[in-house]
């Protein structure tokens, strides 16, 4: 078996790895200015799609062109979120050279797609002598559809982890499997990070809402739509928040509450989304919502475009008012322009943001101790380490503690 490391490798974003030139494991996007997409444009058999986040589905459409028609394996989340996430990068990007993709070729996705549920093999057609492989998606803990992709070709048990959490969240539980596998591509979000235990965290996002309203304040928390804003729903239903949501976060939540057994507590959900006030950006309502004294839940998490462009010029320059980043700012994102040095590209304008900015953890990634624990079931096999900042330097780690462990380069080709 060959993989090929289309991207994602020592980087965050973007994600794609090509088995045997026949198998592709994920074809994502990288948020950035432009949009960075795969390495090259592979021709697969198959594709399998680990969840529903755009750094792993967001190109997935492109795939699609002309007489190719690879089918794609989700799971049902999955193949609805992807369909929203297309349309959004087609309203941001459609009709120029930033979008590799049409509405026909996500019209397209219903012809080529066969959807599964955790723990049911299934095969895919292809490999290098066509033999095919057996493909399982195990629940990986990380949103509502995600999984880790074993893929077995009869001499190898390949393990692609995609993102996943070993511990609990409101949305979803964390994962508990360990498929017996030979070589395990993993994840490394957050290997040098140890999070803040979940409830600690609630608490003080939760005192830092009252205080700030309390205060005469407005806190803005950007968060991912998919994911993040169900979490926060959820969170805020728990401490007798009544936040509002703005932005794809509405459309998601209804989209994953058609999907009730790939949630934790699908009646929590249904009640903190009874409960939230749901904003539809008609005659300036973000404008009197800004100044509102509220919670306002809106995205996008990295602050690199939607709703949240509409609030933060309105509070910025209070310090009474509040910006909670709940997740992961990928470098070059406006979110890590402001997390790291308090400004702000605002129409077209590089501005001080005195409103007082803190970062809590929500993180749907397992930490460094997490990613310990689930790596534990595979001493004795082979670990690629992919999906992070500091992706060598863990490999070097878990090299230390008696793992085979490596870090590929972008464009790698590596026999397993």
């Amino acid at each position: 078996m060959e993989v090929e490391f289309l991207g994602g490798a020592r980087e965050v974003g973007r994600s794609a790895v090509l088995v045997d030139d026949s198998l592709l494991l994920d074809y994502g996007l990288l948020t950035a200015d432009p949009p960075q997409y795969p390495i090259r444009d592979p021709e697969p058999d198959a594709v399998v799609v680990s969840h529903g986040h755009l750094d792993h589905v967001g190109a997935v459409p492109a795939l699609l062109k002309g007489s190719r028609r690879p089918t794609i394996h989700w799971t049902p989340p999955t193949a609805d979120l992807a369909r929203v996430l297309a349309r959004d990068t087609l309203t941001l990007h459609g009709n120029s050279p930033l979008c590799p993709f049409t509405d026909e070729h996500v019209a397209r996705l219903g012809e080529v797609e066969q959807r599964h549920g955790y723990e049911e093999p299934f095969a895919v057609l292809g490999g290098p002598d066509a033999g095919g492989y057996e493909v399982t998606l195990f629940d990986a803990g990380h949103i509502p559809g995600s999984a880790h992709v074993l893929v077995d070709d009869g001499d190898t048990r390949l393990l692609y982890t995609g993102d996943f959490h070993t511990d609990d969240q409101r949305l979803v539980a964390g994962t508990t499997t360990r498929p017996d596998a030979d070589v395990v591509i993993c994840e490394s979000t957050y290997a040098d990070v140890t999070h803040e235990e979940r409830a600690a965290v609630e608490q003080r996002w939760a005192e830092r809402v009252r205080t700030t309203t309390w205060e005469g304040g407005t806190v803005v928390a950007p968060v991912f739509a998919i994911g993040r804003t169900q979490e926060l729903m959820l969170v805020s239903g728990a401490n007798d928040l009544t936040p509002y949501v703005d932005g794809m976060g509405r459309e998601v939540t209804r989209l994953v509450r058609r999907h009730p057994e790939f949630l934790r507590d699908p009646e929590a959900l249904r009640d903190a989304a009874g409960a939230a006030r749901f904003v539809t950006g008609r005659d300036g309502q973000r404008e009197r919502i800004a100044a509102d004294n509220a919670l306002i839940l809106t995205t996008s998490g990295m602050l690199t475009g939607g709703p949240v462009h509409a609030y933060l010029p309105e509070i910025r320059g209070d310090p009474t008012n509040a910006v909670t980043l709940t997740g992961y700012q990928v470098e070059g994102t406006p979110g890590r322009e402001l997390q790291e040095h308090g400004r702000l590209a605002i129409r077209g304008q590089v501005r001080p943001v005195s409103a007082r900015v803190e970062s809590f953890d929500f993180s749907a990634h397992a930490d460094r101790e997490g990613l310990e624990s689930f790596l534990d079931a595979y001493r004795d096999g082979r670990v690629l380490v992919n999906h992070g900042d500091r992706c060598v330097a863990f490999a070097e780690d878990l090299r230390a503690d008696g793992y085979a462990a490596s870090a590929p380069e972008l464009g790698e080709r590596i026999e397993v």
